[in-house]
């Protein structure tokens, strides 16, 4: 029986290839950026911005596999609002199935030991599948005939082909994703080599297909959990699905092209080809990179500053469908909600330098539009991100 080091080695370039390449300096980048985002923000306003991108990962994972709901369509799904078109129905049952499943990743936190075991990859799947409709469930030919359901974590019962690529047979992969795991595992490797290790671990799995279906939208949770789990805390705050949809051709055939066999002698020594392992690593370092620098731009200081102030004046000028009138002192209670994380109610009412009962009107105001969320009537006041101001906040995020 094959092992996963004879039939898809290498598993990450070696030293000598490495030595030569951009990605020892990409995955420190990705390091050091993302320390530098999960200090810019409170840990009340992180959490707020991680439920918020919970939606943009959804959607932006989805997307790559043809799903194409919106944010303002999941959101409305969350709400209990639903489409009356079965189609589109499931479609948006999907997408909130993704985020329960994100959600539970969330909540689970797995270190790494328990992280890259077979069997949390497969609650992953499990989780995922298990609030998916069941016509996603089925699996039909080009005929419309129903061949196979979908197991919610369960590994794949039949042959499949993938493109060009054949992936393991089924009776082997127990085995296959047992070698994953030990081969991926990151206590195996030091420094910069665990970030390049998970973009590699990314390929392999999909080079596996160990799913009747759902292999991309888990291995992308899986490798967004792999990410956290490797101390990169600002994960989630940044979406690497964001980056990936929006070069989905260039994600697609660089998945493709890394399953190419070894092109001759000086193309490593494994069976598959260890120059497109280096690119196709380079193509996900690049993306993360982008993704966490667009989003540390994004949460500079001075930057969400005027972005919400322009939002306060957007309110003014009617530029805001469906919402009236705001006070300009709104702007300097969200920016200090943002920056803060949490606000005393007594501390919004002062920096309102408006008198009492106009400041409770305009904090009332605040609080019924989503734009301060809080836990009791007593609570401290916290910053949200409701629909109406999410494109003057965060600017192509996502479509409107």
């Amino acid at each position: 029986m094959p092992t996963l080091l004879q039939a898809c080695s290498p598993y990450v370039p070696s030293d000598k290839a490495l030595r030569n390449s951009p990605l020892p300096d990409m995955a420190l980048a990705i390091n050091a950026a993302s320390a530098k985002l999960a200090g810019r923000v409170a840990e009340e306003t992180r959490r707020t911005l991680i439920r918020h991108m919970a939606v943009i990962n959804s959607y932006y994972s989805n997307l790559i596999e043809g799903n194409r709901t919106l944010p303002h369509e999941i959101r409305a799904a969350q709400q209990g609002e639903f489409s009356a078109d079965p189609a589109k129905r499931d479609l948006q049952l999907e997408s909130l199935a993704h985020i329960e499943a994100q959600n539970w990743l969330q909540d689970q936190s797995p270190g790494l030991d328990k992280l890259f075991t077979a069997d949390f990859i497969q609650a992953i799947h499990r989780q995922f599948y298990r609030h998916i409709p069941n016509t996603f469930r089925e699996l039909k030919n080009e005929q419309g005939e129903v061949i196979e359901q979908v197991i919610p974590g369960d590994w794949r019962s039949k042959p499949v082909t993938v493109g060009r690529h054949h992936p393991p047979p089924p009776e082997t992969l127990p085995q296959f994703m047992q070698q994953f795991c030990e081969t991926y595992h990151p206590s195996r490797y030091s420094g910069d080599r665990k970030v390049i290790a998970v973009m590699c671990a990314h390929h392999r799995l999909a080079w596996i297909h160990p799913f009747a279906d759902g292999n991309g939208r888990v291995m992308r949770l899986f490798t967004d959990a792999s990410l956290r789990a490797l101390g990169l805390e600002s994960e989630g705050v940044w979406c690497l699905s964001r980056g990936l949809a929006r070069s989905s051709t260039q994600y697609k055939a660089a998945l493709a092209h890394t399953d190419m066999p070894r092109q001759g002698d000086y193309d490593g020594r494994g069976q598959l080809s260890e120059s497109a392992l280096l690119a196709f690593c380079q193509f996900m370092l690049e993306t993360a990179l982008d993704q966490i620098q667009y989003m540390d731009e994004l949460l500079a200081l001075d930057a969400i500053q005027a972005r919400i102030a322009s939002y306060v004046q957007a309110r003014n000028d009617n530029r805001v469908s469906g919402m009236g009138q705001l006070k300009e002192a709104a702007s300097l209670v969200l920016y200090s909600a943002f920056l803060q994380g949490r606000l005393k109610r007594a501390h919004a009412l002062e920096l309102t330098g408006m008198p009492e009962r106009s400041a409770r009107r305009l904090l009332s105001q605040l609080k019924q539009e989503g734009l301060l969320t809080e836990i009791s009537p007593r609570s401290d006041l916290y910053w949200a991100i409701p629909a109406h101001a999410e494109p003057w906040y965060f600017p192509q995020l996502a479509p409107a």
